[in-house]
């Protein structure tokens, strides 16, 4: 094969699509049995303005690109999404100082349609959350992830590739002038490609320390983060997403995400894991209303239910600063041929065309031979 993608979450099927219409032939190897079974299905949905990441990352700068992209892609395409902006709101005097750190990193992010408005404001454009003052964030939006998955998918076989699921890559090996992916298959097929993509999300670091002439100095650690979301049964009560801002001590907030039924999920919180499961553990419950209490205090907690996990596959742990995305080729760990993705946690869904291109791009530099 001339390009391996191992992967089919939205970013590893983004990378393929990105790869195949630039005219390389590509196999993407899942495991699963469906695209998009792990981070990519277990998220809040949401297309991320870029408000937030550290100016000039590459989580700030594909965020942006991403946007862009998805938004005219999903017009194009017919795919269902909204651009029902999103309102960061301060609930107490504590937390005014945060919104101003808010409207100064956007502002280093070239981030600069952020409306300021007042509580009197927010009641106006949301009548059920109480707030003393607000950012409004025309930009972000939802999107169906699922829809643009199965988009992805049909771009990559319209341009000659293939996506096999059930298919996970047990190790790679160099062998001459290619890279030899192994699929673990009972018959003992391998597969050799020029250029291979490990983009694997949360196995990514598994089948790194499965690749030979990587060293463990170039593999970063990975840390699971598990996210709960509650769903609320009955009326809608929201038109936007709502984000308290953190409080000074960095208390973390519960934010309000709709999806394009209707449906109002509140989350994520963050527990730090060991093992991947997406079980839902309801013994933060209390903890969840006192927070959604703060700004919906009319919330009747017999409507609050549990709803359904996720985990980040991220490279920062407790009382760590948040890492940037990791894209790295060849000039990183000298393996010609390989691209690792490490990392890839929000907004990764966001900016998935953005990596697409992004990292089509570097496979012209890591062609091997």
């Amino acid at each position: 094969m001339d390009c391996v993608v191992v992967g089919a979450g939205v970013v590893g099927l983004a990378v393929a699509r990105a790869l195949a219409l630039s005219g390389r032939e590509v196999l993407v190897l899942e495991q699963e049995n469906i695209i998009g079974s792990h981070t990519s299905s277990r998220n809040s949905e949401v297309v991320h303005a870029g408000i937030y990441y550290t100016p000039d990352s590459l989580k700030a700068r594909l965020c942006r690109r991403g946007r862009d992209l998805l938004y005219s892609y999903c017009i194009e395409r017919g795919l269902g999404h909204s651009r029902c902006g999103k309102l960061i709101i301060a609930v107490d005097p504590d937390q005014l100082e945060k919104l101003e750190a808010v409207s100064a990193y956007a502002a280093r992010n070239d981030v600069h349609d952020l409306v300021r408005v007042s509580g009197a404001e927010i009641a106006e454009l949301e009548p059920n959350v109480v707030a003393i003052a607000g950012l409004l964030s025309p930009s972000t939006g939802i999107v169906d992830s699922h829809a643009l998955m199965t988009s992805y998918e049909g771009d990559i076989e319209n341009s000659g590739g293939m996506v096999v699921c059930r298919s996970r890559v047990e190790r790679i090996e160099q062998s001459g002038g290619d890279l030899i992916c192994y699929p673990g298959d009972p018959d003992g097929i391998e597969i050799a490609a020029r250029t291979v993509i490990n983009a694997a999300g949360l196995f990514a670091q598994d089948l790194a320390n499965s690749t030979s002439g990587l060293h463990e100095a170039q593999i970063p650690r990975q840390h699971l983060a598990k996210a709960h979301y509650y769903t609320l049964n009955g009326r809608q009560p929201f038109k936007r997403l709502i984000y308290p801002a953190n409080n000074k001590d960095g208390g973390q907030s519960i934010h309000v995400t709709i999806d394009l039924g209707g449906q109002v999920k509140f989350g994520p919180d963050m527990r730090w894991v060991s093992t991947i499961d997406y079980d839902f553990d309801d013994s933060k419950r209390q903890d969840f209303i006192a927070a959604i209490k703060s700004y919906y205090p009319t919330l009747d907690p017999e409507n609050l239910v549990p709803g359904y996990t996720g985990i980040r596959p991220r490279i920062f742990g407790p009382s760590e600063e948040t890492a940037d995305f990791r894209i790295d080729g060849p000039s990183v760990h000298g393996v010609e041929g390989l691209i690792n993705l490490f990392g890839i946690e929000s907004p990764g869904l966001t900016a998935s065309m953005a990596i697409g291109d992004y990292v089509s791009q570097m496979a012209k530099t890591a062609i091997r031979g």
